[in-house]
C-alpha cells in the first residue's frame, strides 16, 4: 500500500477484518462436520443454499481486505476490482434467493430470508455502488466499503451459528421412524415372550394326556 494513498489509513482496519474473515472460515468447516455427523442428512440444495454462502461471504470480506491492502498507484484499479466483486456478489445473492424457494427439507422463515437473501444483497449492491464512487468521492466510498466488509463478516457469523444451532437442536434428534421402531422392539419382544408360557402349557397338557392314556391301556 502506497504511503500517501488514502487507503493507507485503513490498513489496520482491513488487517483486522481480513484476518477475522479468514479465521472464521474455519468455523463453517466445523459446522459442516456437525452436519455430516448428524442423524439427519441435508440435501445438496440445502447445503448450497444455507451453508456454502457463508464461506462465500467470509471469502468476499477477505477479498475486499486484500484488494484495499494492495499497493495501488491509483484508485481506479481498486475500484474496478471491487466493482467486479460487487457485481458477482449481487448475482450470487439473487441465485441463493432462487435456490431458497426450491428447498424441500426445510421451509425458510423470515429470519432466513433476511440473513441469507436480503442482507447479502444489500451488502453487495452497496459494494458495487461504493466502488463506482471510489475515484470521485473517496472518503465516503471507503467508509461504505468498510461497512460492507464488516456486514459480510457479521452475516457469515450469524449464519454459521444459526446452522450449528439447527444441527444441535433438530438434526441430531432421531427420526420418528427410529423412535417407533425402538418403542415397538421391546413391546414385540415382551409379547413374544408372553406367548411362550401358553405354548409350554399346551405341550404339558398333551404330555399328561398321553401318560393317562397309556396308564388306562395297562
Amino acid at each position: 500500500m502506497v504511503a500517501n494513498s488514502p487507503l493507507s489509513t485503513w490498513e489496520s482496519y482491513y488487517v483486522i477484518v481480513g484476518s477475522s474473515a479468514a479465521a472464521l472460515t474455519g468455523l463453517q468447516f466445523v459446522v459442516m462436520a456437525l452436519v455430516s455427523g448428524s442423524q439427519r442428512r441435508a440435501g445438496n440444495n440445502e447445503v448450497s443454499t444455507f451453508s456454502t454462502p457463508t464461506i462465500v461471504h467470509f471469502t468476499a470480506a477477505l477479498l475486499i481486505a486484500a484488494i484495499l491492502s494492495a499497493p495501488w498507484q491509483a484508485l481506479w484499479p481498486a475500484a474496478i476490482a471491487l466493482g467486479i466483486s460487487g457485481a458477482l456478489g449481487i448475482a450470487y445473492a439473487l441465485d441463493i434467493t432462487r435456490r431458497a424457494r426450491k428447498v424441500t427439507l426445510y421451509q425458510p422463515v423470515l429470519e432466513d430470508w433476511i440473513w441469507h437473501s436480503i442482507l447479502p444483497l444489500i451488502a453487495y449492491v452497496a459494494l458495487a455502488v461504493a466502488a463506482a464512487a471510489l475515484p470521485r468521492n473517496t472518503e465516503p466510498a471507503l467508509f461504505a466499503i468498510a461497512g460492507c466488509a464488516l456486514l459480510l463478516v457479521f452475516i457469515g457469523i450469524h449464519n454459521a451459528w444459526d446452522t450449528a444451532m439447527y444441527v444441535a437442536l433438530v438434526m441430531t434428534q432421531p427420526t420418528q421412524g427410529a423412535n417407533a421402531g425402538a418403542s415397538a422392539g421391546p413391546s414385540a419382544g415382551s409379547s413374544a415372550s408372553a406367548s411362550l408360557p401358553s405354548t409350554n402349557s399346551a405341550e404339558q397338557s398333551a404330555a399328561q394326556g398321553v401318560t393317562q392314556a397309556s396308564q388306562s391301556d395297562r
